[in-house]
């Protein structure tokens, strides 16, 4: 389990897992675990949908179907506030294993694919 280091206290967290509840943005009214469930499948769903979608839009989509703010997506993966906001804004394409734990809060891994028309037996130079 990763640890996580903030002024003089240590805290413990796992970026693989939700909570049963979710603090959601303040904006929307608390939904119950089912339907956040059910948000979090569709969103899941969508991104899947659409490999076109870069990272940046991936993430964006995956927050905001989940009515999450920038500030709980962060918390939930471990990761700063000004990092995800970065990688949201397109300011920074992240690592992959920044990557990862944004996906990895609903269950997902950055893989790779073979570009679609490519031929392993003809080389382009």
């Amino acid at each position: 389990m990763p640890i996580s280091c903030k002024g003089s206290r240590i805290r413990r967290y796992n970026s693989r897992r939700l909570p049963d509840t979710v603090t959601m943005d303040k904006r929307y009214n608390t939904l119950p675990p089912n339907e956040q469930l059910a948000l979090r499948r569709k969103a899941v769903e969508d991104v899947l949908a659409h490999p076109e979608w870069s990272l940046a839009q991936s993430v964006r989509h995956l927050k905001t179907t989940m009515r999450l703010t920038t500030a709980e997506l962060a918390k939930l993966s471990g990761l700063g506030f000004r990092t995800l906001q970065d990688i949201e804004g397109e300011r920074s394409e992240g690592t992959v294993q920044t990557l990862n734990r944004i996906l990895g809060v609903v269950g997902l891994k950055l893989g790779v694919v073979r570009a679609a028309g490519s031929d392993l037996r003809t080389p382009s130079l």
